[in-house]
């Protein structure tokens, strides 16, 4: 759904500006969250370009098609808003909402060690997330290879609560999964 951006104020990417749109200046908007108009929550953004910061907002937006458009207050100009495309769209983390109990944010997952039990029955570790994809049938942990880690194969574990993820503990720092470790 979303990555954490490091910075003084930690900032969370919530999608980015793939192209423009029209020519009074709207954008197409890809959005990571969950339903995509989510991203539509914030009114006021910050774009990301390799460390180029700039504040926006947002006085119109839409669905259109199976994306999303929006106007940047002030950009009523077809080529001002190329000047926009490619740019990361995040907001302050403590702008999100907080999750519901049985909820958790993708980037809450991030850096987490992974463990299984081996055929013996020992807990070994996996990994850590590297990040989450979607796949269409579910979400998909990847696992790359840590320090510590039983060997050095990155896996792709489906985050199938109850059935192959068993608990997940961010303040541990932790997912156990069922998982056979050979795979």
């Amino acid at each position: 759904m979303t990555k954490a951006v490091e910075g003084a104020v930690k900032r969370i990417t919530l999608g980015h500006i793939s192209a423009v749109y029209g020519v009074k200046g709207w954008l197409k908007i890809h959005s990571n969250t969950s339903p995509m108009e989510n991203i539509l929550n914030y009114p006021s953004w910050i774009l990301d370009r390799n460390g180029e910061l700039k504040t926006v907002e947002i006085d119109q937006a839409r669905q259109h098609g199976k994306g999303l458009v929006a106007h940047i207050v002030g950009c009523d100009d077809r080529e001002i808003a190329r000047s926009y495309c490619g740019y990361e769209i995040t907001v302050n983390l403590d702008e999100l909402p907080e999750p519901e109990d049985d909820e958790i944010y993708w980037h809450q997952l991030e850096s987490l060690d992974v463990f299984s039990r081996n055929a013996e029955g020992d807990n070994v570790l996996l990994g850590k997330v590297s990040h989450l994809m979607e796949t269409g049938a579910n979400d998909v942990l990847v696992i790359r290879p840590s320090k510590g880690s039983i060997d050095r194969k990155e896996r792709l574990v489906p985050w199938l609560v109850g059935t192959v993820v068993l608990d997940v503990n961010p303040e541990k720092g932790f997912i156990r999964v069922d998982w056979d470790p050979e795979f």
